[in-house]
Protein backbone atom coordinates (compact mmCIF):
# COMPACT_ATOMS: atom_id res chain seq x y z
CA UNK A 1 0.00 0.00 0.00
CA UNK A 2 1.51 3.92 -0.76
CA UNK A 3 1.73 5.72 1.68
CA UNK A 4 -0.44 8.77 0.35
CA UNK A 5 -2.93 5.95 0.09
CA UNK A 6 -2.63 5.56 4.01
CA UNK A 7 -1.98 8.79 4.61
CA UNK A 8 -5.53 9.83 2.98
CA UNK A 9 -7.84 6.54 4.72
CA UNK A 10 -5.95 7.72 8.47
CA UNK A 11 -7.10 11.54 7.34
CA UNK A 12 -3.59 12.32 8.51
CA UNK A 13 -1.56 15.27 6.49
CA UNK A 14 1.65 13.83 4.73
CA UNK A 15 4.74 15.66 5.35
CA UNK A 16 6.31 16.00 2.69
CA UNK A 17 3.36 15.85 0.54
CA UNK A 18 5.75 14.25 -2.26
CA UNK A 19 6.29 11.10 -0.13
CA UNK A 20 4.91 8.07 -1.64
CA UNK A 21 6.95 4.89 -0.10
CA UNK A 22 5.67 1.22 -0.40
CA UNK A 23 4.54 0.17 2.88
CA UNK A 24 3.53 -3.62 3.97
CA UNK A 25 3.45 -3.09 7.55
CA UNK A 26 3.52 -1.54 11.32
CA UNK A 27 6.12 -1.99 13.76
CA UNK A 28 7.40 -0.48 16.70
CA UNK A 29 9.15 2.50 16.41
CA UNK A 30 13.07 0.86 17.58
CA UNK A 31 12.52 -2.51 15.65
CA UNK A 32 10.66 -0.91 12.38
CA UNK A 33 12.50 -1.77 9.18
CA UNK A 34 11.96 0.27 5.59
CA UNK A 35 8.93 -0.39 4.43
CA UNK A 36 6.85 -0.24 7.31
CA UNK A 37 5.21 2.94 9.59
CA UNK A 38 5.63 3.23 12.59
CA UNK A 39 3.94 6.06 15.41
CA UNK A 40 4.97 8.50 18.34
CA UNK A 41 2.73 9.44 21.01
CA UNK A 42 4.75 9.47 23.98
CA UNK A 43 7.55 12.30 24.59
CA UNK A 44 10.02 9.04 25.86
CA UNK A 45 10.56 8.01 22.34
CA UNK A 46 11.31 11.10 20.67
CA UNK A 47 14.86 10.41 20.67
CA UNK A 48 14.23 6.94 18.74
CA UNK A 49 12.18 8.91 16.26
CA UNK A 50 15.81 10.17 14.84
CA UNK A 51 17.06 6.52 14.49
CA UNK A 52 14.26 4.67 13.17
CA UNK A 53 14.44 3.32 10.06
CA UNK A 54 10.65 3.00 9.33
CA UNK A 55 9.76 4.87 6.12
CA UNK A 56 7.29 7.06 7.80
CA UNK A 57 6.13 7.66 11.06
CA UNK A 58 2.60 8.87 12.94
CA UNK A 59 3.27 11.98 14.59
CA UNK A 60 1.60 15.14 16.21
CA UNK A 61 1.28 18.28 14.09
CA UNK A 62 3.41 19.73 15.94
CA UNK A 63 6.42 17.40 15.98
CA UNK A 64 9.40 18.59 14.72
CA UNK A 65 10.62 15.73 13.95
CA UNK A 66 13.74 13.65 11.38
CA UNK A 67 13.99 13.86 7.50
CA UNK A 68 11.80 10.43 7.88
CA UNK A 69 8.03 10.99 6.23
CA UNK A 70 5.91 12.12 8.88
CA UNK A 71 2.16 11.25 8.53
CA UNK A 72 0.90 14.12 11.01
CA UNK A 73 -2.60 14.12 12.59
CA UNK A 74 -3.85 15.24 16.38
CA UNK A 75 -4.68 12.00 17.46
CA UNK A 76 -1.49 10.00 16.82
CA UNK A 77 -2.43 6.85 19.10
CA UNK A 78 -5.73 6.31 17.30
CA UNK A 79 -3.93 6.98 14.01
CA UNK A 80 -1.87 4.12 14.64
CA UNK A 81 -4.50 1.96 15.90
CA UNK A 82 -6.49 2.48 12.64
CA UNK A 83 -3.58 2.00 10.47
CA UNK A 84 -3.02 -1.46 12.33
CA UNK A 85 -6.01 -2.47 11.32
CA UNK A 86 -5.28 -2.05 7.86
CA UNK A 87 -2.64 -4.36 7.73
CA UNK A 88 -3.71 -6.95 10.59
CA UNK A 89 -6.77 -8.87 10.28
CA UNK A 90 -7.71 -11.40 13.08
CA UNK A 91 -8.54 -14.85 12.62
CA UNK A 92 -11.58 -15.77 10.92
CA UNK A 93 -13.86 -18.85 11.96
CA UNK A 94 -16.66 -20.59 10.03
CA UNK A 95 -19.99 -20.44 11.25
CA UNK A 96 -21.71 -23.70 12.59
CA UNK A 97 -21.33 -25.80 15.43
CA UNK A 98 -18.59 -28.34 15.77
CA UNK A 99 -19.28 -32.20 16.47
CA UNK A 100 -17.97 -32.12 19.72
CA UNK A 101 -19.71 -28.89 21.14
CA UNK A 102 -22.74 -29.80 23.74
CA UNK A 103 -25.80 -27.52 22.68
CA UNK A 104 -28.57 -27.72 24.93
CA UNK A 105 -32.24 -28.33 22.64
CA UNK A 106 -33.78 -25.85 24.68
CA UNK A 107 -30.60 -23.14 23.69
CA UNK A 108 -31.43 -20.18 20.94
CA UNK A 109 -28.85 -19.50 18.72
CA UNK A 110 -28.56 -16.80 16.08
CA UNK A 111 -27.74 -16.54 12.67
CA UNK A 112 -24.10 -17.05 11.61
CA UNK A 113 -22.68 -18.46 14.96
CA UNK A 114 -19.64 -20.32 14.98
CA UNK A 115 -19.12 -22.67 17.91
CA UNK A 116 -15.92 -24.19 18.52
CA UNK A 117 -15.16 -27.82 19.79
CA UNK A 118 -16.08 -28.43 23.44
CA UNK A 119 -17.89 -25.92 23.78
CA UNK A 120 -21.16 -26.15 26.16
CA UNK A 121 -24.11 -24.28 26.07
CA UNK A 122 -26.84 -25.38 29.03
CA UNK A 123 -30.65 -25.03 29.01
CA UNK A 124 -32.50 -21.75 28.07
CA UNK A 125 -29.13 -20.27 26.56
CA UNK A 126 -29.73 -17.06 24.11
CA UNK A 127 -27.06 -16.06 21.52
CA UNK A 128 -27.23 -13.31 19.34
CA UNK A 129 -26.16 -13.14 15.38
CA UNK A 130 -22.66 -13.01 14.55
CA UNK A 131 -21.26 -14.40 17.69
CA UNK A 132 -17.72 -16.66 18.20
CA UNK A 133 -17.17 -19.38 20.79
CA UNK A 134 -13.87 -20.61 20.69
CA UNK A 135 -13.31 -24.04 22.30
CA UNK A 136 -13.75 -24.55 25.44
CA UNK A 137 -16.03 -21.68 26.10
CA UNK A 138 -18.99 -23.06 29.17
CA UNK A 139 -22.21 -20.94 28.96
CA UNK A 140 -24.40 -21.88 31.89
CA UNK A 141 -28.10 -22.02 31.78
CA UNK A 142 -30.45 -19.20 31.79
CA UNK A 143 -27.57 -16.58 30.18
CA UNK A 144 -28.96 -14.15 27.36
CA UNK A 145 -26.18 -13.06 25.36
CA UNK A 146 -26.64 -10.19 22.52
CA UNK A 147 -24.58 -9.88 18.83
CA UNK A 148 -21.46 -10.36 17.83
CA UNK A 149 -19.96 -11.49 20.98
CA UNK A 150 -16.69 -12.85 20.79
CA UNK A 151 -15.60 -15.89 23.69
CA UNK A 152 -12.00 -17.02 23.13
CA UNK A 153 -11.56 -20.11 24.47
CA UNK A 154 -12.01 -21.06 28.36
CA UNK A 155 -14.19 -18.30 29.24
CA UNK A 156 -17.22 -19.10 31.51
CA UNK A 157 -20.09 -17.50 32.00
CA UNK A 158 -22.09 -18.65 35.20
CA UNK A 159 -26.10 -19.10 35.25
CA UNK A 160 -28.68 -16.58 34.42
CA UNK A 161 -25.76 -13.54 33.78
CA UNK A 162 -26.96 -10.69 30.81
CA UNK A 163 -24.10 -9.75 28.16
CA UNK A 164 -24.65 -7.02 25.49
CA UNK A 165 -23.36 -6.78 22.26
CA UNK A 166 -20.13 -6.42 20.54
CA UNK A 167 -18.33 -7.69 23.62
CA UNK A 168 -15.20 -9.41 23.89
CA UNK A 169 -14.22 -11.85 26.32
CA UNK A 170 -10.57 -12.83 26.45
CA UNK A 171 -9.09 -16.93 27.74
CA UNK A 172 -10.63 -17.55 30.84
CA UNK A 173 -12.55 -14.65 31.84
CA UNK A 174 -15.24 -16.04 34.52
CA UNK A 175 -18.44 -13.61 34.37
CA UNK A 176 -20.67 -14.68 37.46
CA UNK A 177 -18.66 -16.74 39.22
CA UNK A 178 -19.90 -16.47 43.60
CA UNK A 179 -19.43 -13.42 45.10
CA UNK A 180 -17.03 -13.71 48.20
CA UNK A 181 -19.39 -13.93 51.58
CA UNK A 182 -19.89 -15.61 54.52
CA UNK A 183 -20.98 -15.19 57.71
CA UNK A 184 -20.39 -17.20 60.95
CA UNK A 185 -22.94 -19.18 62.81
CA UNK A 186 -23.26 -19.23 66.56
CA UNK A 187 -20.35 -22.08 66.59
CA UNK A 188 -17.81 -19.47 64.56
CA UNK A 189 -17.74 -21.12 61.67
CA UNK A 190 -17.87 -19.65 58.39
CA UNK A 191 -21.14 -20.09 56.54
CA UNK A 192 -21.73 -18.92 52.90
CA UNK A 193 -23.83 -16.60 52.17
CA UNK A 194 -26.09 -18.05 48.93
CA UNK A 195 -25.02 -15.57 45.82
CA UNK A 196 -28.00 -15.37 43.99
CA UNK A 197 -27.61 -11.96 42.08
CA UNK A 198 -26.27 -12.56 38.47
CA UNK A 199 -23.65 -10.05 36.44
CA UNK A 200 -25.00 -7.30 33.16
CA UNK A 201 -22.14 -6.53 30.95
CA UNK A 202 -23.29 -4.33 28.41
CA UNK A 203 -22.59 -3.64 25.33
CA UNK A 204 -18.86 -2.68 23.74
CA UNK A 205 -17.33 -4.33 26.79
CA UNK A 206 -13.91 -6.20 26.61
CA UNK A 207 -12.65 -7.89 29.54
CA UNK A 208 -8.86 -9.52 29.28
CA UNK A 209 -7.47 -12.59 30.05
CA UNK A 210 -7.90 -14.31 33.47
CA UNK A 211 -10.09 -11.69 34.45
CA UNK A 212 -12.93 -12.41 36.96
CA UNK A 213 -16.52 -10.86 37.77
CA UNK A 214 -18.68 -11.82 40.81
CA UNK A 215 -21.83 -12.39 40.62
CA UNK A 216 -24.12 -10.28 42.94
CA UNK A 217 -25.15 -11.55 46.71
CA UNK A 218 -28.36 -10.14 45.45
CA UNK A 219 -29.66 -8.01 42.32
CA UNK A 220 -26.95 -7.90 40.13
CA UNK A 221 -23.30 -6.82 39.52
CA UNK A 222 -22.96 -4.11 36.28
CA UNK A 223 -20.28 -3.62 33.98
CA UNK A 224 -21.16 0.00 31.74
CA UNK A 225 -21.15 0.01 28.35
CA UNK A 226 -17.80 0.67 26.78
CA UNK A 227 -15.35 -0.34 29.65
CA UNK A 228 -12.17 -2.01 29.28
CA UNK A 229 -11.10 -4.52 31.80
CA UNK A 230 -7.53 -5.73 31.58
CA UNK A 231 -5.93 -8.91 32.52
CA UNK A 232 -6.50 -10.29 36.29
CA UNK A 233 -8.57 -7.99 37.20
CA UNK A 234 -10.86 -8.59 40.00
CA UNK A 235 -14.95 -6.97 40.31
CA UNK A 236 -16.45 -8.22 43.59
CA UNK A 237 -19.55 -8.57 43.63
CA UNK A 238 -22.56 -5.80 43.69
CA UNK A 239 -20.18 -3.21 42.01
CA UNK A 240 -21.33 -1.00 40.08
CA UNK A 241 -18.83 0.01 36.86
CA UNK A 242 -20.10 3.06 34.65
CA UNK A 243 -19.31 3.79 31.32
CA UNK A 244 -16.05 4.17 29.53
CA UNK A 245 -13.91 3.35 32.45
CA UNK A 246 -10.30 1.69 31.80
CA UNK A 247 -9.60 -0.80 34.31
CA UNK A 248 -5.81 -1.74 34.13
CA UNK A 249 -3.97 -5.25 35.27
CA UNK A 250 -4.25 -6.31 39.19
CA UNK A 251 -7.03 -4.21 40.02
CA UNK A 252 -9.16 -5.18 43.16
CA UNK A 253 -12.15 -3.68 43.45
CA UNK A 254 -14.12 -5.27 46.89
CA UNK A 255 -17.84 -5.86 47.31
CA UNK A 256 -19.95 -2.64 46.13
CA UNK A 257 -17.87 -0.44 45.00
CA UNK A 258 -19.20 2.17 42.57
CA UNK A 259 -17.25 3.74 39.80
CA UNK A 260 -18.54 7.02 37.69
CA UNK A 261 -17.77 7.10 34.16
CA UNK A 262 -14.99 7.46 32.47
CA UNK A 263 -12.48 6.54 35.38
CA UNK A 264 -9.65 5.30 35.09
CA UNK A 265 -7.57 2.90 37.28
CA UNK A 266 -3.88 2.17 37.03
CA UNK A 267 -2.01 -1.20 37.88
CA UNK A 268 -2.93 -2.86 41.34
CA UNK A 269 -4.96 -0.38 42.11
CA UNK A 270 -7.22 -1.99 45.58
CA UNK A 271 -10.66 0.26 46.50
CA UNK A 272 -11.74 -1.23 49.91
CA UNK A 273 -15.56 -2.34 49.70
CA UNK A 274 -18.55 0.02 49.50
CA UNK A 275 -16.71 3.00 48.24
CA UNK A 276 -17.46 5.55 45.76
CA UNK A 277 -15.63 7.05 42.64
CA UNK A 278 -16.80 9.73 41.00
CA UNK A 279 -16.54 10.78 37.23
CA UNK A 280 -13.06 10.85 35.71
CA UNK A 281 -11.07 10.25 38.60
CA UNK A 282 -7.80 8.46 38.14
CA UNK A 283 -6.07 5.88 40.92
CA UNK A 284 -2.71 5.82 40.14
CA UNK A 285 -0.46 2.65 40.04
CA UNK A 286 -0.81 0.74 43.17
CA UNK A 287 -3.65 3.16 44.92
CA UNK A 288 -5.16 1.90 47.72
CA UNK A 289 -8.41 3.35 48.41
CA UNK A 290 -10.43 3.20 51.42
CA UNK A 291 -12.64 6.55 51.15
CA UNK A 292 -15.06 7.97 48.50
CA UNK A 293 -13.54 10.04 45.58
CA UNK A 294 -14.17 12.72 44.21
CA UNK A 295 -15.18 13.32 40.42
CA UNK A 296 -12.28 14.57 38.56
CA UNK A 297 -9.96 13.43 41.85
CA UNK A 298 -6.02 12.07 40.96
CA UNK A 299 -4.90 9.77 43.65
CA UNK A 300 -1.79 7.74 44.42
CA UNK A 301 -0.33 5.76 47.10
CA UNK A 302 -1.10 3.82 50.11
CA UNK A 303 -3.40 4.93 51.64
CA UNK A 304 -4.11 7.29 48.45
CA UNK A 305 -4.31 11.03 48.71
CA UNK A 306 -3.49 14.13 46.03
CA UNK A 307 -1.20 13.05 43.47
CA UNK A 308 0.34 16.54 43.91
CA UNK A 309 0.86 15.86 47.35
CA UNK A 310 1.66 12.47 46.95
CA UNK A 311 4.98 13.45 44.54
CA UNK A 312 6.05 16.14 46.77
CA UNK A 313 5.80 13.65 49.55
CA UNK A 314 7.99 11.07 47.57
CA UNK A 315 10.57 13.53 46.49
CA UNK A 316 10.62 14.37 50.50
CA UNK A 317 10.94 11.00 51.44
CA UNK A 318 14.04 9.80 49.34
CA UNK A 319 16.04 12.84 51.22
CA UNK A 320 14.65 12.25 54.82
CA UNK A 321 18.71 10.74 54.95
CA UNK A 322 19.64 14.28 54.86
CA UNK A 323 16.98 15.57 56.26
CA UNK A 324 18.23 13.47 59.46
CA UNK A 325 21.97 14.51 58.91
CA UNK A 326 21.00 18.23 58.79
CA UNK A 327 19.01 18.33 62.47
CA UNK A 328 21.31 16.14 63.82
CA UNK A 329 23.74 18.78 63.03
CA UNK A 330 21.99 21.69 64.30
CA UNK A 331 20.61 20.12 67.52
CA UNK A 332 24.79 19.31 68.40
CA UNK A 333 25.47 15.91 70.09
CA UNK A 334 23.66 14.56 72.48
CA UNK A 335 23.87 15.07 75.85
CA UNK A 336 25.01 12.69 78.57
CA UNK A 337 23.00 12.29 81.85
Amino acid sequence: MKLKEIAARLGARLDPPEADADIHGVAAIESAAPGEITFLANPKYTAAAHTTRASAIIADEAFSGPATPLLRTKNPHYAYLRAVALFYHPPEYDAGIHPSAIVHPSARLGKNVSIGPYVVIDADVEIGGDCTLVSHVAIYRGVKIGRNFFAHSHVSVREHCRIGDNVILHNGVVVGSDGFGFAKDDGGRWQKIHQAGRVVIEDDVEVQANSCIDRATLGETRIGRGTKIDNLVQIGHNCTVGENNMICAQVGAAGSTRLGNNVILAGQVGIAGHCSIGDSAILTAQSGVSHDVEAGQMLSGSPAFDNRQWLRSVAAFSRLPEFVKAVRAVSGPKKKD
